[in-house]
């Protein structure tokens, strides 16, 4: 067993602002102090190239196209569990283990099933829905089935160990200062665009359309009510004229979603084709919700077609839709479509 740290900043000499991000030189250094506490061998392994190319540029170029990235699920997806998984077996090891909440499980037939930690409240199975039977097979959570947080800090405390108290990392690790829209305007620009309602009229104006997601109600700076008087959200998000459109929060809730982009955590679906029950999450904190789900070809490609029982809200494109069977993650897909539960008025134009 070694202990290895990811170095993934373009910048190493960066320190951790607050308690923002998990991979800066401050906490290398943290985690080698562990390492020598319990006497492994402890290495850096640079990552930072293969993260720019495959997270921090893949996020700008999914809010350039109007779409709202889960910068985590791609770093779990082509760094730790691809990147890394690779080069450990490449090396000679077994497995790689991570401190996520999440439960492995084997069924009668010794296939490894991907499971929600025994903690709810801290359950990270959500951000590990892009594994693979493959990546499963080489995976340990051994925190897994801890009934909380505060019981792995008590017993770090009582190791001497000194993250014992060290805050939860939080937020999107390569932005440390929280600041999304700022951040995104440095790389990709500015440029003046048009707020629309649902009726294709112009009610406001923008200076950039990747800095709004969908279901965002604040820093919208539209000169007048709606008719109704109701404060409006962002429904959509179009870089290709570079627009924005608003409307009611009732029209946010999303009757179906599907991803072209699908995989499975572990057995398939004997036949997903059929429709068969599950539970959905949209976001890794929020509740799972009851749907249905199947395998369709739409116009010759295949998707994953995802019906809640009752309707989600604020979905974009670009988000990451987790398809659970009780305490099990079956698969997941990165939404490419969503379809409003309230259709556009008659006279709109869009």
């Amino acid at each position: 067993m070694v202990g290895v740290h990811l170095a993934l900043s373009r910048m190493p000499g960066t320190l951790r602002t607050g308690s923002r991000g998990c991979c800066t030189i401050e906490d290398s250094m943290d985690a080698q102090r562990a390492a020598n506490k319990i006497g492994i061998p402890y290495y850096v392994w640079d990552f930072s190239e293969r993260f720019k190319l495959d997270v921090v540029d893949d996020f700008v170029a999914e809010y350039t196209a109007g779409r709202t990235p889960n910068p985590c699920m791609r770093c779990n997806e082509r760094i730790k569990f691809a990147a890394l998984l690779e080069k450990a077996l490449a090396l000679g090891f077994d497995a790689v283990c991570t401190g996520h909440y999440a439960t492995i499980l084997t069924d009668d037939q010794g296939n490894r099933e991907l499971h929600r930690a025994s903690a709810w409240a801290k359950d990270q199975s959500y951000v590990l829905g892009v594994l693979t039977a493959e990546q499963l097979a080489h995976s340990m959570f051994p925190l897994g089935a801890t009934p909380s947080k505060a019981e792995v800090r008590a017993e770090a405390a009582e190791r001497g160990f000194s993250v014992a108290s060290k805050p939860d990392s939080h937020d999107i690790c390569f932005i440390p200062d929280g600041d999304t829209r700022g951040w995104l305007a440095e790389r990709v620009g500015a440029e003046t665009g048009e707020i629309l309602d649902r009726s294709g009229a112009v009610v406001g104006s923008h200076e950039g359309a990747h800095a709004f997601t969908v279901g965002q109600r604040k820093g919208l700076n539209i000169g007048f009510p709606s008719d109704d008087g109701k404060p409006r959200f962002v429904l959509e998000v179009r870089p290709v004229d570079n627009t924005v459109v608003v409307g009611p929060k009732e029209a946010l809730d999303i009757a179906e979603i599907a991803g072209g982009s699908y995989t499975w955590a572990g057995l398939a679906p004997v036949d997903p084709t059929v429709a068969f029950d599950c539970d959905v999450q949209i976001r890794a904190h929020a509740d799972p919700v009851p749907a249905v789900a199947r395998v369709s070809v739409v116009e010759g490609k295949k998707e994953l077609v995802i019906t809640p029982r009752e309707p989600l809200n604020g979905v974009a494109p670009g988000q990451t839709a987790v398809v659970y069977v009780g305490t099990r993650v079956l698969g997941q897909c990165t939404i490419d479509r969503t379809v409003s539960a309230v259709p556009v008025p008659a006279a709109a134009t869009v």
